[in-house]
This record gives structure tokens, C-alpha cells and sequence, in this order.
């Protein structure tokens, strides 16, 4: 997404202008995005939603699948509208991101200088005259920052989950021009092991308030089908068993 994101610094973008979004292209190669758990509820609407396991940091995070191919966004059209009722958080944020300065938790608010967003000729200012950050930056700031809070209830949601072993591989089959297409790295909660978890457990997880977006992604995994219509049209598609011993031509979503 970003091209060459760097901090926001006054000297070297005081006369730098932000432009509204007005179209969706700079999304319309990715197939993933990055969701957020208090997103589930809507996105879930839309959506697939299922887990990728981050074997760099051992751990999982959630994320929506909007194509079936690599490279592919079917809910970009070719005039950069997004044909959906919500677009995940990730995506809005652009061209802003937090980048992480040191080890004790601080954030710099950065800026995508290679987005066409981006110039110093229109657009709204990211500083004053007076050399002071604008309203745009701060509410910028201030969205980032929910976002980041957001970011760590999902990591200690997905963290939880890990613990008591409850995602397991998804294996999907897709028809696509007479032909089956296997789609695997990905991951679901398994609903046996939840419904087995003793009273006490599932107590731990109503408590903490997972179980509303346990259930918003076991009901998301209805639109995959979603997926395919809008893909090719209606066409056939069968989930196989979770536990589902893979094949040796499956293509994985990275």
C-alpha cells in the first residue's frame, strides 16, 4: 500500500497538502486486509473473515479476504469506487500510519510521500503559517491512536484463542471455469473445541468480551461463497472439514 512512508517532519513537509480520497485504486491489488476485532460486526456483513498465522512474531491476527487470487480486490471496480457497505480501517487510514520510535511504546504519526494523495500544491495543509500542525493532523492523530488501542485488544483476542487452541485450518475448494481450485493458510476457530470448553472458560471469554466476535466470524465464513459469485458469477463451492488433510496443488493466501 504505502511506497515510501516516512514521519511527519516540519521542516521537510511544512508546505506538504493532503487531498481527499477519492477512489479506492491503491487498494485494488490486495486480496487481505487487516481487521481489527471491534470491525467483526460489520465487516462479518461483507466479508470472510479468518486468521493467518504470523510465524515471524508466533502469532496470529485476523484479517478479511477480498479476492480468492493473489493481487486481487473484487471489491475495487474499475473506476475506484469500493462496491461494499464498509471498508476496513486499514484501508481508510491511508496515506497515514504510526511507526513505532522506541521500546517504550511511543508513536510517530507517518505520511505516504509517494501517494497521489500527496502534493504541495492542493489539498489541505498538514502545518500552518505558523508552522503548527493543522486539525487534519490532529484528527489524524487522534484516529491512529484509537486504532492502536483497537490493534492490542485484537492481539491479546487472537493471543487468547491461540492459548486454548482453538483455530484450526481452513481448507477451501473453489469451482472456477469447470475447475477446482484449493485454497489453504488460513485458519478458523474451530466451533467443536469452543462448544467443549468448560462453563468456566467460556465464562473467561464472555468476560472479556470475545464471544460476540467469535460468533461474527464463525457466521462471516458464509460470505466465501460471496466471493466467488463476484468472481465469476454464481458458481460452486464446497468448505471442506477443518481438519481436512491437504493436497499437494493447493495455493496458499499469504
Amino acid at each position: 500500500m504505502f511506497k515510501k512512508l516516512v514521519p511527519i517532519n516540519k521542516d521537510q513537509h511544512k508546505d506538504l497538502k493532503v487531498k481527499a480520497i477519492e477512489g479506492f485504486d491503491y487498494a485494488k491489488d490486495f486480496h487481505i486486509a487487516s481487521l481489527m476485532v471491534h470491525e467483526f460486526a460489520r465487516a462479518a456483513s461483507v466479508y470472510p473473515i479468518v486468521f493467518i498465522e504470523d510465524k515471524a512474531q508466533d502469532e496470529f491476527r485476523p484479517v478479511v479476504l477480498l479476492g480468492l487470487d493473489e493481487g486481487e480486490n473484487l471489491f475495487v471496480g474499475s473506476d475506484g469506487k469500493w462496491s461494499a457497505s464498509y471498508v476496513p480501517a486499514i484501508i481508510r487510514r491511508y496515506p497515514f500510519a504510526l511507526a513505532k520510535v522506541n521500546e517504550e511504546g511511543q508513536y510517530t504519526v507517518c505520511v505516504d510521500e509517494g501517494s497521489d494523495t500527496v502534493s504541495r500544491e492542493e489539498g489541505n495543509p498538514l502545518f500552518d503559517e505558523n508552522g503548527e500542525l493543522t486539525e487534519v493532523v490532529d484528527n489524524v492523530k487522534r484516529y491512529l491512536g484509537e486504532l492502536q488501542q483497537m490493534e492490542a485488544f485484537t492481539q491479546e483476542f487472537c493471543t487468547n484463542l491461540a492459548h486454548q487452541n482453538l483455530f484450526t485450518p481452513l481448507n477451501m475448494r473453489v469451482r472456477q471455469d469447470n475447475q477446482v481450485k484449493n485454497i489453504t493458510g488460513c485458519y478458523v476457530v474451530n466451533e467443536e473445541r469452543l462448544n467443549n470448553l468448560s462453563d468456566s472458560k467460556l465464562l473467561d471469554l464472555r468476560q472479556r468480551r470475545y464471544l460476540a466476535p467469535i460468533y461474527a466470524h464463525l457466521t462471516s465464513l458464509a460470505q466465501i461463497e460471496r466471493l466467488s459469485q463476484l468472481k465469476e458469477g454464481v458458481t460452486g463451492l464446497t468448505r471442506e472439514g477443518a481438519e481436512t488433510s491437504p493436497t499437494t496443488d493447493k495455493e496458499s493466501i499469504h
